[in-house]
């Protein structure tokens, strides 16, 4: 679970220009954004000693942390002037040690939120295990580590790196930073500076409408989706797989006839796919090859009468962009109808909970092995033997442990706090407190937030399908940097347009929605749509923007006109769109129609361009050059969507600080898998007005690099959520546990299995006959629903066998 990564050494060779990726976007150049002087550091050079009794220079501090051997020592083997720093780690567990610019007032610089920096050292190292290393203060929190920007390679000889910072957030008014090392091995450096960054952005031009600049706008595109898809899949190749299985028709299901379909961007066609097993409700999660690895699915639909309920299938199955075909794997140890999927830093995929073959809950976790292309038996799995429901949102943190953050899928959160950590290596689940309303996060979505360094987690709304309140307005945000993280009030969701079946209508006060779909998209924001009222009914027409720098909602973004509420989906395509997909009503219609969002910053005027790129293969802890066609003020790789029931826990934003010499920008590419698990990555380059390039695709890490650093120091992490509470006791060794026949939310005593009349109605919903057949009626059911054995909700009070 804490693969440890070697950085590959310097740069790659002579740069390949691959052409410029689309006609008519270039832009004349604004001034370019450089830095310059002054330098805003004290005794930059370490030539004024300390007070007396200290044994720093002046304005300089001994940093670091954890289990290791060190020294420190101001030596006269100097860049420029008379005196440098030493660093030496001669025994290291875990940790590093760095010189760091004093965190007070009069040393650490000031800084203006919304700008950037571009930092600088002289350095020389006998070891490839340094980072460059930036601390903040916030004006509330006080100081705090921001994040690492670059891993200097190797140097005998003096040698100079240099680094721009990403934009200083909000409340930021001082930083400080040092060349931490965190391996074996001695760090010298000297001649640091740190400089603002001049020339600030040309003003946007609105190339649309004054309301599409500011909201952006929704197209429904001509071309239907020819199958039921409840799974969405960005392939490498920038074209979408939908998978439907049986699309949740048990006519389909009953003929054998299960879909997929491939939709090309490039023309808006779709392809339609021969797909093998029932893969609706399945899990899916993309290889670091870009395979896509899709795992159980539907064995059986419950009975006619509700006493036997889902089914989960053992089967595995990868499917390949390059030949849109399916491969079987070897099965998987038991069911699993709706099962997580997150992949871990060294490629291998985790799975837990769904339902298994009987319809229990499954207690077992699998895991599918990258090296060797297979499941592995039940006896090589860590097991806690712990029912985590049913697509339990477990989404990998930088050390490679798992944190569940209480998004699931039907029913009630899992018991305690609803939310947790899970250690693979120790095998030991630890609540994490403050999830509020934990057991009405049904169909809520989960994200990490951007970039993924800062390591916070943002939940939202949710509802619960057993007992089917009102959806809620809940967002709460967890930072997993802490010692104790937990969860903290987020701000409500925006409230949009419902419709109960009788016409749209304003929400109000705490009516939220579920079945949100959450997307990061190139700008730094999440961008939230789609949702529903009630369960499997009473659509919300809404959208917004949630930007991590501030906490805070853009609300009264133009809103999807198609519903979006039970297996919908929507992701980001390579061209910084989003696309909109699906919507399964209880009445057991499906919506076909595809819906196209552009965000407001594709109508600010033209897009940068990546005009060339040194490789697309990279390798941890390296350093990229591209070439753009005009400044830009952020590059980061996002990876793409593999989504399915809002969920989609390995959806990640990770930051590549820039290194910039005009339209020449080197990218310092994190050394840590566990940030970014090796994979295809979509590479935008943004400029300061949040307009995205295009995307390039990059292939992170792989076999062979993983392969050859197991003997090597981990990657630069910092401790943190080391001050957990007690680990709950597992549970002993079992089988299953039990589940309802009725965990979906629905009466099986009508209509066919495609219907899902509400185990509950919703409040204001009279407990009588009449009151419910009306409710049924506005939203559209099959009239007169045949009764199958019981009336469990008293619809058929004249008893001719049929509701309503």
């Amino acid at each position: 679970m804490r693969p440890t990564i070697r950085r590959r050494a310097g740069r790659r060779a002579a740069l390949l220009a691959v052409g410029a990726m689309t006609a008519g976007l270039l832009l004349t150049a604004p001034q370019q954004a450089t830095a310059g002087p002054p330098n805003l550091l004290s005794n930059p050079g370490f030539e004024t000693a300390g007070a007396a009794g200290s044994d720093m220079p002046s304005c300089w501090s001994k940093s670091g942390w954890g289990d290791n051997d060190f020294t420190f020592a101001t030596v006269a083997d100097a860049h420029g002037g008379t005196k440098a720093m030493r660093v030496s780690l001669t025994r290291r567990v875990d940790g590093d040690r760095k010189a760091l610019v004093t965190e007070n007032t009069a040393c650490a610089p000031a800084v203006t939120p919304g700008r950037q920096y571009d930092l600088s050292a002289w350095y020389k190292s006998n070891t490839p295990d340094v980072s460059v290393t930036v601390f903040r203060r916030d004006t509330t929190a006080g100081w705090q580590y921001w994040t690492d920007l670059q891993n200097p390679p190797v140097s005998a000889g003096w040698a100079r790196t240099e680094v721009r910072t990403p934009v200083v957030p909000p409340n930021t008014d001082k930083i400080a930073w040092g060349l931490s090392v965190y391996g074996v091995g001695t760090l010298t450096t000297d001649d640091y500076a740190l400089e603002e960054v001049g020339a600030a952005p040309p003003q946007p031009a609105c190339s649309g409408t004054a309301e599409e600049c500011a909201k952006g706008k929704w197209q429904v595109i001509p071309a239907q989706n020819p199958v039921r898809s409840m799974h969405a899949v960005v392939l490498k190749n920038g074209k979408v797989l939908l998978i439907a299985g049986s699309g949740n028709d048990i006519a389909q299901f009953n003929a054998g006839t299960f879909t997929s379909a491939v939709y090309d961007p490039a023309n808006g066609s779709f392809r339609t796919i021969p797909t093998p097993v029932d893969m609706f409700c399945a899990g899916h999660v993309q290889l670091s090859d870009g395979r896509v690895l899709v795992m159980s699915g539907n064995k059986g639909y419950p009975s006619a009468d509700g006493s036997i309920g889902y089914q989960g299938l053992k089967d595995s199955y990868t499917f390949d962009p390059a030949t849109e075909k399916y491969t079987r794997t070897n099965d998987m140890n038991g069911g699993h109808w709706y099962p997580s999927a997150t992949v871990l830093g060294n490629g291998d995929v985790i799975s837990f909970g769904g339902l298994k073959e009987d319809s229990t809950g499954n207690v077992t976790a699998e895991r599918f092995s990258a090296a060797q292309n297979k499941w592995l038996p039940m006896n090589e799995v860590n097991q806690t033997w712990s029912y985590w429901g049913l697509y339990p949102s477990m989404i990998l943190m930088q050390d490679g442990r798992l944190f569940y953050s209480g998004s699931h899928t039907f029913g009630n959160g899992t018991p305690g706090t609803g939310a947790s950590i899970y250690d693979y290596d120790a095998n030991t689940i630890t609540d994490v407190p403050g999830l509020r309303n934990k057991d009405e996060r049904d169909e809520s979505a989960s994200v990490l937030l951007p970039p993924a360094q800062d390591q916070r987690v943002l939940t939202i709304g949710g509802g619960n399908n057993e007992r089917n309140p009102a959806a809620n307005r809940i967002t709460d945000i967890i930072d997993l940097k802490k010692p104790s993280p937990a969860y903290t009030a987020g701000p409500d969701l925006p409230r949009g347009l419902v419709d109960p079946g009788a016409g749209k209508r304003p929400q109000t006060g705490a009516e939220g929605k579920m079945y949100v779909s959450a997307v990061l998209l190139p700008d730094g924001k999440v961008l939230e749509t789609g949702g529903g009222l009630h369960d499997r009914a009473d659509p919300v027409f809404e959208a917004s923007f949630f930007d991590p720098a501030t906490n805070t909602y853009q609300a009264g973004l133009a809103a999807d006109p198609i519903p979006r509420t039970y297996h919908s989906a929507s992701f980001l395509m390579p061209d910084g769109r989003v696309m909109s997909v699906g919507d399964n009503p209880g009445n057991g219609t499906y919506n076909h129609n595809v819906s196209i969002y552009t965000p407001p910053y594709l109508f600010k005027g033209a897009r940068p361009q990546i005009t060339s790129v040194i490789d697309t293969q990279w390798v941890y802890g390296d350093t990229q050059r591209i070439t753009v066609n005009r400044p830009i003020a952020r590059a980061e790789l996002i990876r793409p969507a593999a989504v399915t029931h809002s969920s989609d826990p390995n959806q990640r934003f990770v930051d590549l600080p820039m290194t910039v010499d005009g339209t020449t920008v080197d990218l310092n590419v994190t050394s840590n898998p566990n940030l970014a698990p090796p994979g295809w990555y979509m590479l935008f380059a943004v400029d300061a007005n949040g307009v995205p390039s295009i995307a390039t695709w990059v292939h992170l890490g792989g076999p062979s690099a993983l392969a050859a650093a197991q003997e090597q120091p981990s990657a630069h992490e910092h401790t943190f959520a080391d001050r957990l509470g007690p680990a709950r006791e597992n549970p002993a060794k079992r089988d299953s546990v039990p589940v309802a026949p009725s965990v979906a939310g629905c009466d099986r005593h009508y209509g066919t299995v495609n219907v899902c009349v509400p185990t509950r109605f919703p409040d204001g919903v009279k407990a009588t006959a009449q009151a419910r057949c009306e409710w049924l009626a506005s939203h559209q059911y099959p009239r007169r629903l045949k009764v199958n054995g019981s009336d469990p909700l008293r619809l058929d009070p004249d008893g001719d066998g049929f509701a309503c």
